[in-house]
């Protein structure tokens, strides 16, 4: 069961919490931000002391203003800038005049963790801001760019920064410095005051990171994330309530309003822990514990194209089976009986089920959170007897199951009853486990427990966890799992391979997921199976069939609750992660008395709603099952569920076409309108209101208590209403409007004289949702 938050026990400070609470409601946990590193810039050759030259990198030209941007601006300094020949009088990136572009420092930090969640502070001993560029040379399609830089203690450091094509819209660089003690590297360009960024992955509070500092690391995404008193309380007692860029699947990627991308390959050197600063109108700042930058700047005419370019880089997603896109994925625990009694309510109601997903299928326990699951992964035959009869009967329905597993084992040798292996003590017997520096097992606080992280750097460790997950998953029928966790590599793990937690912690999320499709793969029935990750980084998309959204809270908020799950959906989509849904209803509840948040029945509908207009349509019941509305609650619940899982089929032809345009491209199935509407400085406003699927149909939810309709943007175009066929006409400009949004019926567009808008009609047709 994916675990992240931790319930709120009562304790002694209660007066003392509320005390503090009311005085610093607007506080969050200080997260570390260091300095801008800023220098300038000066030209030492006297060959490069005239106007402007001009050296090619394949289709790129990389030039010095040496005197700014031309006679006029002598006083200006110099700077670099970057085009593609294609768009000549297009910058894709640039310096600022007469300002340094690289920095460099030693540092050392401090890092804590405390259950997935991570605390950085950094002591610069030594800095190096002055710059001085000394040569630019040619080698072929090569260009680079060698200098010092003066330095607040001891001799100036060397420099290169070289350039390569990679193919035609992609310019590779790379940043080195002669001095190897110098483990801060910075690279300063610019940007313009009203340029906006998108994308870093999955983040969850904004959609728009100009002005704000983005640091890249995995963890826990937290509780609250900044939603106040909630994060405050949380961090109070745990240290677990996150900052508004806490996430699990964070990417050094982002495409821009100007049509500029660019991403750093932490693949091919030793990146660790990195920002993104955009706090200063006119520039970006990337800094990194690191010895260099490695990264590429690309080429696109629009956002299509750049993501379809960085995907070319990172990897894209396969495309999902037709078995998943057809109905319901019910999330539910409680055993053989239970799935059974469930399931007729179901057939009931006519609900295309694609697939029961029953986490507990390891057995469940009680924590101080909530109900979670035995981390040891075999079948507890006690919970759900008669396996194989269960299986056959959904089978035969064309129902698949779906199972659960992360790569964290824990202890239960005096803990469950009817264990029949240990893995955790099979795994540190053999050393198969992340180890401390001491070489014990390195064990990770949950909750009320500890687990050992399997090292997924050691190939014996690999090949003994994929014969395990294949005798107890694949072997009794599973079609997939959620493959959860990812995030909590310890910063000062001992790994196999050698490489350091600081700089392995961002990848093993990629491993986990390649470990995955490992297995997948070995199967026989490949190509319809299913497993969906939270964590992720860069390269995650390459082997994962599908990503959720994580652990959201069962709450209206746009910081931490279904708002967010818009917006996460909808930046994560800029970075590659194009198949993606998130937990109908949420999935955090909080019982305490300084803050209860169990999830309403009205939220659950509207759950529902979005999540049927996502790529998978999935339910969960959350860590305090009990004290949630679920989709099987009463009548209501289950009706609405079921006429949402028919809006889900209704859409299917769509879906899957979207699907394989994901696989070719890398352009996700649910958009912003960004994608297709780049031009228009409305929608840079636009975070998690509304999104697209595909380029024809615009979905708007009802993401707030109590409202019967929604202020809906459609674009310049004709569109319509989908429910009331009511045509919406905006010829030149975009404009907003106040739709209906009742109950069942979300507002829903498409666009007049497509293709695409008449097929949905007839497909909402054929399932008796509109006439």
């Amino acid at each position: 069961m994916a675990m992240r938050k931790r319930l709120l026990t009562i304790i002694p400070l209660v007066l003392l919490a509320l005390a503090l609470a009311t005085l610093v409601t607007a506080w969050a946990l200080p997260e570390f931000q260091q300095r801008p590193l800023n220098g300038s810039l000066t030209l030492t050759d006297a060959g490069l002391a005239g106007d402007i030259h001009t050296y090619p990198a394949g289709s790129f030209d990389i030039s010095l203003y040496a005197l700014g941007d031309g006679a006029s601006n002598r006083e200006s300094g110099p700077r670099v800038v970057i085009t593609h020949r294609s768009a000549p009088g297009r910058w894709l990136w640039h310096t600022l005049r007469g300002q340094a572009f690289i920095a460099a420092a030693q540092g050392t930090e401090t890092v804590k963790e405390e259950r997935g969640s991570f605390f950085f502070s950094d002591n610069l001993t030594r800095t190096c801001t002055g710059q001085t560029l000394d040569a630019i040379t040619s080698e072929g399609e090569t260009v680079i760019l060698s200098g010092r830089l003066d330095c607040s203690r001891g001799a100036p450091v060397g420099y290169t920064m070289t350039f390569q094509p990679e193919s035609e819209k992609q310019l590779a660089f790379t940043l080195a410095f002669d001095d190897p003690t110098m483990n801060r590297a910075y690279l300063t360009y610019a940007s313009d005051a009203d340029e906006h960024f998108f994308g870093f992955g999955e983040q969850f509070s904004y959609f728009d990171h100009k002005g704000r500092r983005v640091p890249i690391w995995v963890s826990e995404q937290g509780i609250g994330r900044g939603m106040q008193p909630l994060t405050f309380l949380v961090d109070l007692v745990a240290r677990s309530g996150g900052t508004p860029y806490s996430t699990y699947a964070p990417v050094p990627h982002y495409i821009t309003s100007r049509m500029r991308s660019l991403f750093l390959d932490a693949s091919s050197g030793s990146l660790g822990y990195a920002v993104f600063d955009l706090r200063q109108d006119d520039r970006v700042q990337i800094s990194a514990f690191s010895t260099g930058l490695t990264g590429r700047i690309l080429y696109g005419e629009n956002p299509e194209a750049l993501i379809e370019e960085y995907t070319a880089w990172a990897g894209r997603m396969r495309p999902l089976p037709d078995w998943i896109l057809d109905g319901a994925v019910v999330g539910m625990q409680g055993g053989t009986e239970r799935v059974r009694e469930v399931y007729e309510q179901l057939k009931s109601r006519s609900v295309p089920v694609a697939a029961f997903w029953l986490q507990d299928w390891v057995g469940q326990r009680e924590t101080s959170f909530g109900k979670q699951l035995w981390w040891n992964w075999e079948l507890d035959t006690d919970r759900y007897p008669d396996w194989e009869a269960l299986r056959s009967e959904l089978e035969s329905d064309g129902v698949k199951i779906m199972l659960y597993a992360s790569p964290q084992l824990a202890d239960l040798s005096a803990l469950k009853p009817n264990l029949r292996r240990n893995l955790f003590a099979e795994a540190k017997e053999a050393g198969y486990l992340v180890k401390q520096a001491d070489g014990s097992p390195y064990l990770v606080q949950n909750t009320d427990f500890y687990a050992g992280m399997v090292d997924l750097t050691n190939p014996q460790a690999r090949e003994w966890y994929r014969s395990v997950l294949a005798d107890q998953m694949l072997a009794i029928g599973a079609s997939g799992w959620m493959a959860d966790y990812g995030e909590s590599l310890p910063y000062d793990a001992v790994l196999a391979s050698g490489e350091s937690g600081a700089v392995a912690h961002n990848h093993y999320p990629e491993w986990w997921a390649q470990f995955n499709r490992e297995l997948v793969d070995s199967a026989e029935n490949s190509s319809e199976l299913v497993f969906f990750n939270r964590a992720a980084y860069q390269r995650s998309p390459a082997y994962a069939t599908l990503f959720w959204e994580g652990d959201q809270l069962v709450s209206w908020d746009a910081h931490d609750g279904i708002k967010s799950a818009v917006t996460g959906l909808l930046s994560g989509g800029i970075s590659g992660f194009s198949l993606n849904h998130s937990d109908i209803g949420g999935y955090t509840s909080i019982d305490n008395p300084l803050a209860r948040y169990h999830r309403s029945k009205e939220l659950l509908l509207r759950w529902m709603e979005l999540s049927a207009f996502t790529t998978v349509y999935r339910t969960h019941e959350g860590n305090l099952p009990d004290l949630n509305a679920q989709f099987y609650s009463d009548d209501e619940t289950l009706d609405h569920f079921a006429r949402c899982a028919r809006i889900y089929k209704a859409w299917a032809p769509l879906r899957k076409r979207l699907v394989e345009e994901a696989a070719r491209t890398g352009v996700p199935v649910a958009r912003h309108l960004f994608i297709h509407y780049p031009d228009d400085p409305e929608v840079y406003k636009l975070s998690y209101q509304e999104f697209m699927l595909g380029s024809d149909v615009l979905v708007a939810p009802a993401l707030d208590p109590g409202v019967e309709e929604v202020r809906v943007y459609l674009p310049a175009g004709t569109w319509v209403h989908l429910w009331s066929g009511k045509i919406y006409d905006t010829p030149f400009d975009g404009k907003w409007f106040t739709v209906p949004a009742p109950l069942g019926e979300p507002a829903v567009f498409y666009k007049y004289n497509t293709e695409t808008g008449e097929d949905l009609v007839e497909d909402f047709q054929a399932q008796g949702l509109i006439k």
